[in-house]
């Protein structure tokens, strides 16, 4: 399973193949402190917001709506789903990784159920 520490990267989206690469802003959140704060706090983000290790979010005490995305150990992606603030996300026991981004932003990215995400930092 991949390990990173908290910083900045690069998301790179492919979905089904047949569409180009999308890259978007990313910041890893791998330490403890940074998993627990995550989105909190901020009215937007620019990109998407890794947390890693995790299998389950919340949304309690967000300002904002987000896209939430589960990857397996591979960095594909399992489930995603829209989650309005002050809700419980299931938990998910294949995933590995979630990713978090505003509201809307992963369609737009063509992220979806089996597409795979390589992370560059």
């Amino acid at each position: 399973m991949a390990r990173w520490q908290d910083g900045r990267g690069e998301l790179t989206v492919r979905g089904n193949g047949e569409e180009a690469p999308v890259r978007v802003p990313l910041e890893v959140a791998a330490s403890y402190r940074a998993r627990t704060r995550g989105l909190l706090g901020r009215d937007s983000l620019d990109g998407a917001l890794l947390l890693s290790p995790a299998n389950s979010v919340h949304t309690f005490r967000m300002r904002m709506p987000i896209d939430v995305a589960y990857l397996d150990r591979r960095l594909r992606v399992i489930a995603v789903r829209t989650m309005p603030p002050g809700r419980l996300g299931l938990l998910r026991p294949r995933a590995r990784h979630v990713l978090e981004a505003e509201a809307g932003a992963m369609e737009g990215w063509g992220l979806r159920v089996g597409a795979q995400v390589e992370v560059n930092l």
